[in-house]
């Protein structure tokens, strides 16, 4: 593990160093993403304009579960984000060879290959969120809350990156698996809302299948008093480990089976 964490920092420090000197295009890239999720909140905004809740949520405990699903994601976003261009181009190009010529884990090369700084524009709209809308709804911060939210955060980026691997070790059967990948992240974007405004089909997708909800509205609805602790959190936390660990064995059952590009 000391072996890998040196060799992952010392990735990074070059990566770093390599982004610093093209500083317009990240921060560019930052402003975007703030220009994307202030969108997404006039939009919310706009719909409670009309009405005083929504299926017996309010605006501010909708931000909150907006803000709180971001957090995840943004740390998967910043630490995994290669698997995104490995599910495009790995496999097709046959570049994956070079990973399994390395007396390295894979799957660490994998996501080495990128540290992905716009992530922590996700980190800090979430945040900013979670905070603004507890404020407002007198949320009361306790040690157990605290440790609730870091449990439940942690589960919650198991999932998104065991739900990001799985989908992109497709590839090792499909050559690409990009639009894979895209599809399952699509459906994420249910998961910044309460569940319960949609239809059982969706609500047991997102639950039982691929369990987007618990990266933001069951930790969510805990941290609001809404839900119990043992759902809301442990099984956040239990739900992240079986996501992830499912699949890697996807991955390796992909590494089995993988054939280099041309034969």
């Amino acid at each position: 593990m000391k072996r890998y964490l040196k060799i992952y920092f010392k990735f990074l420090k070059q990566y770093i160093k390599t982004l610093m000197e093209y500083k317009e295009d990240f921060i560019y890239g930052m402003i975007g993403f703030f220009l994307i999720q202030g969108t997404s909140i006039i939009f919310i905004n706009l719909i409670f304009d009309n009405i005083q809740s929504l299926k017996g949520w309010s605006f501010y405990e909708i931000i909150f579960i907006y803000g709180f699903s971001q957090i995840p994601r943004g740390i998967d976003h910043i630490f995994t984000d290669y698997l995104w261009i490995f599910s495009g181009n790995s496999i097709v190009r046959g570049e994956f060879d070079r990973y399994l010529l390395r007396p390295l884990n894979p799957l660490f090369q994998v996501i080495a290959e990128r540290f992905q700084p716009e992530g922590f524009g996700e980190l800090v709209v979430g945040f900013i969120l979670v905070i603004l809308s507890g404020i407002k709804l007198g949320v009361t911060i306790t040690p157990i809350l605290i440790i609730g939210f870091i449990i439940a955060t942690i589960g919650g980026t198991l999932i998104y990156t065991g739900i990001k691997l799985a989908a992109a070790s497709i590839a090792f059967w499909t050559k690409t698996s990009f639009r894979h990948v895209q599809m399952a992240y699509e459906l994420s974007g249910f998961a910044k809302y309460p569940v319960t405004i949609y239809p059982n089909v969706i609500k047991n997708l997102l639950t039982f299948i691929i369990p987007f909800a618990f990266t933001g509205f069951y930790p969510g609805a805990y941290l609001l008093g809404k839900e119990s602790f043992f759902f809301g959190v442990i099984m956040t936390l239990i739900v992240g480990v079986i996501t992830i660990t499912v699949a890697y064995f996807i991955w390796l059952k992909g590494i089995s089976i993988y054939e280099s590009a041309g034969n």
